[in-house]
């Protein structure tokens, strides 16, 4: 492995999605539409939780987790990629590249992991709802909730510390929007050999051991499910997995599809547009999943803007009466 001192490279130029002068403007007004609504989405689900005193289940709490973690991720990628939109050479530090990436990484990690700590609880509220309250005490939610921080954290610098410790002494221009691993690795000239068996290592057990605990989770959901003898019980059981299911589906197979394949199969273009997906995209999709899918959701927000309305019209009416 590259000492430190080897590296010559002090910043990196990103090339962003595009080098069509045409596009930009068009692409910035989307992409920024889009964190906008990430910020709004994520943040107000979370208030939301928060303020309504029937969603403080554990369910809700791992699903507050999502959306802080969702907002983390994307705010750490798209500010930088929306730059690549309104400057000429959008120019990152070597020290600000090695966060962008460590920050990436763990809360990419952390988001894998609690997917499958909401399918366990999951599992718990439908195959066993007497004992539910009990496993899932607040102290084993928090317990699900800050393993896959630490551990998120602790592989995502472990990871940064092995792709800057290369040697960056060739070009500095990576064919990306944000710092990741694989368009690093086409600019070093150190050997690259074992960081890539490290990525495919990590990220196999990361995605392998939660997928099983997702699979798992819900082998023994569905047969609750059909088991069920009520068609209500049934059809609210399906619609509080589905949200669920539909955000592991999304968000597991465009991570396989960019991580889990042959470095000789990665074209960075096609890599380009996988990332957008489950980077900027993704983020934004989770909490409409759950919102407009989940009536408990949908009547907490009514709820606040309900008792909104009415604070207005109360200032109002107060306002005319003085």
């Amino acid at each position: 492995m590259a000492q430190k001192n080897c590296t010559q490279v002090t910043e990196f130029i990103l090339m962003g999605l595009t080098d069509r002068r045409d596009l930009k403007m068009p692409l910035f007004v989307v992409f920024f539409s889009i964190y906008l609504f990430t910020v709004v989405g994520n943040l107000g689900l979370i208030l939301v939780i928060r303020a309504d005193a029937r969603l403080n289940t554990p369910m809700y709490f791992f699903l507050s987790n999502l959306a802080f973690v969702d907002f983390c991720y994307s705010s750490v990628i798209t500010p930088k990629m929306l730059g690549n939109f309104l400057y000429k050479q959008n120019i990152i530090s070597f020290h600000a590249c090695a966060t962008q990436l460590g920050c990436f990484l763990a809360f990419m990690t952390a988001e894998c992991l609690l997917l499958a700590s909401m399918a366990y609880d999951r599992y718990v509220a439908i195959c066993n709802p007497l004992l539910y309250m009990v496993v899932m005490s607040p102290g084993i939610c928090v317990q699900l909730v800050a393993a896959p921080y630490s551990y998120s954290i602790l592989v995502a610098v472990f990871h940064a510390i092995l792709t800057f410790r290369l040697c960056y002494c060739h070009s500095n221009i990576i064919n990306h929007f944000y710092c990741d691993d694989m368009p690093l690795l086409r600019l070093t000239c150190s050997d690259t050999r074992s960081k890539q068996l490290w990525i495919f290592v990590c990220a196999g057990i990361m995605f392998i051991s939660s997928l099983l605990i997702v699979f798992i989770s819900y082998a023994y959901i569905i047969s609750a499910i059909l088991r069920m003898r009520s068609a209500e019980g049934r059809r609210k059981a399906f619609s509080t997995c589905g949200s669920h299911m539909l955000a592991v589906t999304i968000f597991y197979g465009t991570l396989f599809f960019m991580y889990l394949q042959p470095s000789s199969n990665h074209s960075l273009d096609t890599d380009k547009m996988a990332s957008v997906f489950y980077t900027v995209i993704i983020p934004v999709l989770n909490p409409l999943i759950y919102s407009l899918r989940n009536k408990e959701v949908k009547e907490a927000l009514k709820k606040v803007f309900v008792n909104r309305n009415r604070t207005s019209g109360l200032t109002k009416l107060r306002n005319s009466l003085e």
